[in-house]
């Protein structure tokens, strides 16, 4: 008999001030659309009262689970910690401030019970956000596209995915993970749903510039070997520049006009040292992702799981 219980994962760092509100918002939309749930919270290194206050929801609601990292491992990790512990037949990942519009797990779960194993969410409208941000992320997610030839434009975390499609990301045995990603390269039967980014419920995003721009390089070297060609590209456009230049050097020469001065000499002798530093600096970066790769140490590690504090007995 097939497992109709829905698994909502819910990474949070440092939201103590969305916990309650969110286990409250998610678990009526759920009980209202009589769908079987559960909600796995996992806090990622939180250093206010994130996990406390999942803990105190998890003693009078068994519906409610949370995990606890011993530090911050970041959301990849939070999200295939909590892909782990589920329970359900299926699980959606959303986010813990609400941006994700729980209303559309209503939707996700019935193009499941439909038979589709994918549901990815697609972002109509991206929400109030700064200039400078709806810039970084469009750049990011059209290079990635590139990069990848997936169209991931306006993708998300904010996705349904069947046990089985879970059961095979997470025999995947790389460190580096890029979940929104991964859920394009496996196939399976799939579908989209629209969704309006909402207002964030209470506080205020943890993502700085640092940190995106940080997560986008890691998603791209752990996606795609794309960047380690334009290396090769660069040294034949400088072999190209070079010879020009050399021709144009030998025709002067030849004809009683050598060049004067060293512009020439110093241009090409930045443009070279900027293509070597920015050539040692991308295949660094890939050196840097197999190095964490063969240490083969865990994704994350977990410091409390509500289960064993409570005593609950789990499958």
């Amino acid at each position: 008999m097939k497992n109709r219980t829905l698994s909502i994962v819910i990474p949070a760092f440092n939201e103590e001030e969305n916990i309650e509100n969110t286990a409250g918002v998610v678990s009526a939309i759920m009980r209202e659309a009589h769908i079987p749930y559960e909600l796995v919270f996992v806090s990622d290194g939180s250093k206010d009262q994130t996990f406390a206050k999942v803990l105190a929801l998890a003693e009078n609601d068994s519906h409610i689970r949370g995990l606890e990292f011993s530090r911050n491992f970041g959301k990849e990790a939070a999200i295939f910690a909590g892909l782990s512990a589920i329970k359900g037949g299926c699980a959606v990942v959303m986010d813990c401030d609400l941006q994700h519009p729980p209303q559309t797990i209503v939707e996700m779960y019935k193009l499941w019970e439909e038979g589709y194993d994918i549901v990815e969410g697609v972002k109509n409208t991206r929400g109030k956000e700064s200039v400078f941000h709806k810039m970084f992320a469009g750049t990011f997610y059209k290079l990635l596209s590139s990069l990848t030839g997936t169209e991931m434009e306006n993708t998300s975390d904010f996705k349904l995915l069947d046990k089985s499609v879970i059961q095979v990301l997470l025999d995947m045995p790389e460190r580096k993970t890029f979940f929104r990603a991964m859920s394009f390269w496996v196939g399976f039967k799939s579908c989209q749903v629209g969704y309006d980014v909402q207002e964030r419920a209470f506080g205020t995003t943890k993502w700085s510039f640092f940190n995106l721009a940080k997560y986008a390089v890691s998603n791209i070297v752990s996606f795609s070997t794309k960047p380690l060609a334009m290396v090769g590209y660069m040294g034949g456009l400088s072999i190209l520049i070079g010879l020009v230049v050399g021709i144009q050097t030998l025709v002067k020469w030849f004809s009683g006009k050598a060049l004067e001065g060293f512009t020439t000499v110093i241009l090409l002798l930045l443009f070279l040292g900027g293509g070597i530093l920015l050539g040692l600096g991308i295949l660094g970066t890939y050196i840097g992702a197999i190095y964490q790769e063969v240490k083969q140490r865990p994704r994350y590690i977990v410091r409390l799981d509500t289960d064993k504090m409570l005593k609950r007995d789990f499958e």
